[in-house]
């Protein structure tokens, strides 16, 4: 069996979970899912510029109402449990875990206690820290030791 860890910022959609289970043909994947909460306000300005580049002034400037850090917890807790719920239900063993911690360490500390083969970042596009090699896969190619592929999420949840 195939060892992912998944990490993701939202519930997946439909496509995406078509999308991350058919990668491997028809080998079994077990999935170990991320879900890092919305951040805080520091990330604020990084998402609405990301809002702007993609034409998206109404996002843009909804970007307040959202839940931040502590807040975005619950939120949070639901995302995964539509997730996990969606993973198990195409045929993949599938658990999950939201990021407490540093995201780039909780990742590292996964893949070594899973044994992952791989990691799997599936997100929204961010332009600016894509830009700027900031984002989850880039950081994480120095850090995990396994092979990341970075994927952008099909649609919005």
């Amino acid at each position: 069996m195939f060892t992912s860890v998944l990490m993701i910022e939202k519930a997946l959609t439909s496509a995406d979970v078509e999308f991350v289970t058919t990668l491997h043909g028809d080998e079994p994947v077990s999935f170990h899912v991320l879900l890092q909460p919305r951040g805080d306000q520091a990330d604020r300005l990084l998402r609405a510029i990301d809002d702007i580049a993609l034409g998206e002034l109404d996002e843009a400037a909804r970007e307040r109402e959202t839940p931040e850090g502590k807040d975005a917890a619950v939120l949070g807790e639901q995302a995964l449990a539509v997730s996990l719920t969606a993973l198990r239900g195409s045929g993949s063993q599938a658990e999950g875990r939201l990021i407490e911690d540093h995201p780039l360490d909780a990742l590292r500390a996964l893949v070594e206690e899973t044994g992952a083969d791989e990691v799997i970042v599936l997100t929204d596009p961010h332009y600016v820290e894509e830009f700027f090699h900031r984002d989850w896969a880039s950081r994480a190619r120095h850090k995990v030791g396994v092979p990341v592929l970075k994927l952008f999420s099909h649609s919005k949840a």
